[in-house]
């Protein structure tokens, strides 16, 4: 009965430690912007991207910043570049490797932002999403 009583408490303090401990970063909130209104004439159209290049806001993540850059031909999204991912050791370079690409091929092919988040790489992918809808809205603006 007493091996009972000292293995719960070891672990009901072991569960409190656990639950007390602290990440070594802190969470940086990454909001997208809100989504553009339609136009007073009801129409609810975008105006049309001008070509050329176009480079999105730097968004700070919890693991670094991510900042794309696109083109745009005949109002239409034909590609984006990365300008900046999170690098600072190797397995923020292995995330940025595995989701950059795909996130790339999913906003080329959607044209626009609206594209969904990597997993294992949600702070990588709202970055990049935050980015790529700044750099769409400056060429439609």
């Amino acid at each position: 009965m007493h091996r009972a009583t000292i293995a719960t408490g070891t672990t009901i303090a072991g569960v409190v430690l656990l639950l007390a401990l602290k990440p070594h970063h802190q969470a940086v909130p990454v909001t997208r912007p809100p989504a553009p209104e339609p136009s007073p004439s009801g129409g609810g159209a975008k105006a049309a991207a001008a070509n050329g290049t176009y480079r999105g806001q730097s968004v700070d993540t919890e693991y670094g910043p991510v900042q794309v850059e696109i083109t745009m031909s005949k109002g239409r999204l034909t590609a984006v570049r990365v300008l900046r991912a999170p690098s600072e050791n190797g397995r923020d370079r292995e995330i940025a490797a595995m989701a950059v690409p795909r996130l790339t091929r999913e906003a080329v092919a959607a044209g626009s932002a609206r594209i969904d988040a990597v997993s294992g790489a949600t702070y990588t992918s709202e970055g990049y999403i935050t980015s790529l809808q700044s750099a769409l809205d400056r060429a439609h603006a």
